[in-house]
């Protein structure tokens, strides 16, 4: 992979695919749908399905007799949702924003949100229609990173420094999402009954630099005059010879209706 800045955003499906399988994305995902305890005949609810990642798994534990919900308002995302989930009768996917849930009051027993809330306009806005979604007694689950936690390692730490703060105040709507979590649904109504947080890490500069966007945002920061050029070209540079490491926390919440 060149180490030139810039390199063109991913398409956002297979951008989307490939975190959520690797190593950290895979294990926070099994954990978060363990926790939901999906049972046979359930309807779930998934806002921001995106690619479709887990409607299969969810589909699978619903059974011939449940449902499984995907919402999503990107149509290029629900094309790719529709082609993995096509054959599974339990799946329907409904285009539509997620401050406005295309569903009735009391319809699912299960919900998810994963890495979606740090992209709206209005997270609180978000989860009291996630509120009204959902039955008495049902149990949702959400997940979220805290991108102000991002390290990344390198002998120049004031310019890793300048990186992270560039990403939480100017790449990342509610960067800072992960650690409000708990407090927002609690303040949406729901009753908080498990809080975790997991630390995906990366020791791969390649998978580092397509799932945290090193090298465009950094190419962002220059250009929006947060980081010296010359700076920042020799950072990334260094990254690439590695050995590399970088981290961030990621929170999961599980709570009920």
């Amino acid at each position: 992979m060149s180490t030139t800045l810039g390199a063109s955003r991913p398409d956002q499906a297979a951008y989307m695919l490939r975190a959520a399988a690797g190593g950290a994305g895979r294990a926070y995902k099994q954990e978060l749908l363990d926790l939901l305890d999906v049972r046979p005949g359930q309807t779930v609810l998934d806002v921001g399905c995106g690619p479709g990642t887990d409607l299969p798994a969810l589909a699978d534990r619903v059974g011939a007799s449940g449902t499984v919900i995907g919402v999503d308002r990107d149509p290029a995302m629900l094309a790719e949702a529709r082609r993995r989930t096509d054959g599974l009768p339990a799946v329907e996917i409904r285009e539509a924003d997620a401050h406005a849930l295309p569903v009735d009051p009391g319809t699912a027993d299960r919900a998810k949100i994963d890495r979606v809330l740090m992209h709206v306009a209005d997270p609180a806005a978000v989860l009291a229609q996630l509120h009204l979604a959902t039955r008495p007694g049902a149990l949702i689950g959400l997940a979220e990173p805290d991108w102000d936690t991002l390290a990344v390692d390198a002998e120049d730490l004031g310019t890793s420094r300048a990186f992270t703060r560039y990403t939480t105040s100017d790449v990342v709507r509610n960067a800072t999402i992960g650690r409000s979590l708990a407090r927002h649904a609690e303040q949406a109504g729901f009753v908080v009954e498990t809080v975790l947080a997991t630390t995906p890490v990366f020791r791969d500069f390649q998978d580092a630099d397509h799932t945290l966007g090193l090298g465009r945002n950094m190419q962002q920061a220059i250009k929006d005059g947060h980081i010296d050029e010359a700076r920042g070209r020799r950072w990334f540079a260094a990254l690439s010879e590695g050995p590399f490491f970088a981290s961030f926390t990621l929170v999961s919440v599980i709570c009920s209706r």
